[in-house]
């Protein structure tokens, strides 16, 4: 299977509009080959965070830091950090360079590779292997080592496959999860579900 699958097309991540990024995502490949152990999956969720306005960025009011810096690079790289000390999150960079906006893909479905995440995860309920930021990382073997990899590239650990788009009568939208914080951004609906 995972010879039919070509990379998504960089220039589409470039667009300045993470929202419609984080829709066309959806059902998008995620395929991660860590430790020689390859797993395909498909991304059935993920949440678009739009910067500089946008008070639940990390790159909000174009703040710059070292962990930021590559919110700021063009589109098609990964971004991945610590939530919490205890979780890491995996995003993809959109826009072009110098427009700091970022998708998290917050879910995915395993295809292929399925037994690598059992042994990662350590869990018989199949349900929970990638229902979570956090699970899917450990799944994938996705950590902070990987940020700023080009993920458009199936020669990277993580990298993005393209598929068919999901109708948009089959998309699911709900305000973000975990931004109480963001004062009137928190009820902004730009977390997005694969419907079923």
């Amino acid at each position: 299977m995972l010879n039919k699958i070509k990379p998504i097309n960089r220039s589409l991540l470039l667009k300045e509009d993470p929202v419609f990024l984080a829709k066309w995502l959806l059902n998008k490949y995620l395929i991660s080959t860590v430790n020689n152990s390859t797993i395909v999956s498909k991304i059935t969720e993920t949440e678009a965070y739009k910067a500089p306005e946008d008070k639940a960025s990390h790159a909000y009011r174009n703040k710059r830091t070292k962990r930021t810096n590559i919110f700021f690079e063009e589109g098609g790289l990964a971004y991945v950090y610590l939530c919490y000390g205890l979780h890491q999150m995996f995003n993809v960079v959109t826009g072009p360079k110098e427009v700091p906006h970022a998708i998290l893909i917050r879910a995915i479905e395993p295809i292929q590779g399925i037994q690598f995440i059992k042994e990662r995860r350590k869990i018989k309920d199949n349900k929970n292997y990638c229902n979570g930021p956090g699970k899917l990382c450990q799944a994938l073997g996705i950590t902070n080592n990987i940020n700023g990899i080009d993920i458009c590239n199936n020669n990277s650990p993580i990298w993005l496959g393209d598929n068919k788009p999901v109708e948009a009568h089959k998309i699911l939208a709900s305000p973000r999860v975990g931004i109480d914080y963001a004062e009137e951004w928190v009820n902004v609906e730009w977390r997005f579900r694969v419907r079923g």
